[in-house]
């Protein structure tokens, strides 16, 4: 195991040699003689502890230990004080500053060691729990979006679907808001609620969902309710990819002109992730072989995309989803079904 590393700071070498001494059998110790070299030292290497003189000329250690803490680098590094000042109200103010601990001068060898070993436990078992939490939020999270993504493809196996459907969408998504230059944190968020475009099939009617031939107007206004009925399943919510999953499913079937259902929203008022949605959604549905159809060339399905520019969607979406066409053939490809 590798020994810790202890960064030592006092302008007096005598201390420095007092300090090295006693702890440089047990630890890397790393020394600096004032507050701007050790933050130089810091910056380039991080050490597991650091002990500080408070009286140094020029930046005194309360100084030293304010920046460190203000630093997202070094805020954690624990940080004991090692100074003569031994009133309450000095010990107090360097408490204030994020100090863990205090040792008055001179030092008591068995203090400096004991106190030592004690904060660099504190400090391994603190950085363990933080891991730990960490990857345990992880895999909530990957749990998390596993559930949506199971949801939404219970919506695509009643609707005869294999759930390959909302896997190659959602790449497609992605891929089409990276290419728009769109935050990376809102590009995952849309592709992890995509699948749940069309959830609100689940509310639809079997006779009308799976009807082979053409819906009549009052099937077809039924059908319409999908939208809004996915909404609703996923109501209002505070989290962030429930809020996207219920905007795309309420208006993935907008059009630019306002034609769209379930609102007629149109232009710019259709959400961006709506809009997305709508060229990934009809581009797989059409390349993609049905019950009740033949898959249609990427070269027809790219032509009614650019015909129904201006129309269905919105004309400057359509024309980057052009442009990354070769990825997206990839990711068919990647997901084929056979």
């Amino acid at each position: 195991m590798d020994k810790a590393t202890i960064l030592v700071v006092d302008d007096t070498p005598e201390n420095i040699d007092i300090l090295v001494g006693i702890l440089g059998d047990d630890y890397k110790v790393k020394v600096a003689i004032d507050g701007p070299r050790a933050l130089a030292l810091v910056a380039k290497t991080l050490p597991d502890l650091i002990l500080l003189d408070v009286m140094m000329p020029g930046m005194n250690g309360y100084e030293v230990c304010k920046q460190l803490k203000q630093e997202p680098l070094t805020c954690h590094i624990p940080v004991i004080f090692v100074t003569a000042l031994s009133e309450v109200a000095d010990e107090a103010q360097g408490f204030a500053l994020g100090a863990v601990d205090y040792i008055t001068k001179p030092v008591s060898a068995p203090v400096v060691k004991a106190r030592v070993k004690t904060h660099l436990a504190l400090y391994d078992q603190k950085r363990l729990l933080e891991q730990q939490v960490k990857e345990r939020t992880q895999e909530l999270e990957e749990t998390r979006f596993e559930i949506i993504r199971r949801l939404g493809r219970a919506a695509e196996y009643k609707d005869n679907e294999t759930g390959l459907h909302v896997v190659r969408m959602s790449h497609y998504a992605r891929l089409l808001a990276i290419k728009l230059g769109l935050p990376s944190t809102f590009c995952e968020l849309l592709y992890n609620a995509a699948p749940m475009h069309d959830i609100g099939k689940i509310g639809t009617p079997d006779a009308v969902l799976k009807k082979p031939g053409k819906l009549d107007a009052e099937e077809w206004k039924i059908m319409q309710q999908h939208a809004a009925i996915g909404a609703e399943i996923i109501g209002e919510h505070g989290d962030p990819l429930l809020q996207m999953a219920r905007r795309i499913a309420l208006t993935h079937h907008e059009k630019w002109d306002g034609s769209g259902y379930p609102n007629g929203l149109s232009g710019e008022n259709i959400p961006i992730e709506g809009r997305i949605v709508a060229i990934a959604d009809v581009f797989d549905a059409l390349t993609s072989r049905r019950p009740y159809k033949e898959p249609w060339t990427i070269e027809a399905t790219l032509e009614l995309l650019e015909s129904q520019a201006g129309q269905h969607f919105d004309p400057k979406l359509v024309a980057e989803f052009k442009q990354i066409l070769p990825e997206v053939v990839a990711i068919r490809d990647t997901y084929f079904e056979h």
